[in-house]
């Protein structure tokens, strides 16, 4: 998991693209969800985390964001 606060613009834009980063998440609420998901795009820079796995943020006890994730099972 990677702090958004904690990285500056361009390394992340480089983890980006090299697929090191698929995953955004609030570590406040505790949702993760895509990138381009518009409700990940609101929140706040100190609170945003970022995952390369899904696993990754559901063993840090992250759910599936509502809006960019609907999967009928969950």
């Amino acid at each position: 998991m990677l702090r958004h606060d904690q990285l500056i613009n361009s390394a992340l834009f480089n983890l980006i693209r090299k697929g090191e980063v698929r995953l955004a998440g609030n570590s406040k609420l505790k949702i993760y969800g895509t990138l381009h998901c518009s409700s990940g795009k609101r929140m706040k820079k100190e609170n945003r985390v970022f995952f390369k796995e899904e696993e990754v943020a559901i063993r840090l006890g992250f759910r599936p964001c509502k809006r960019c994730n609907k999967n009928p099972s969950i």
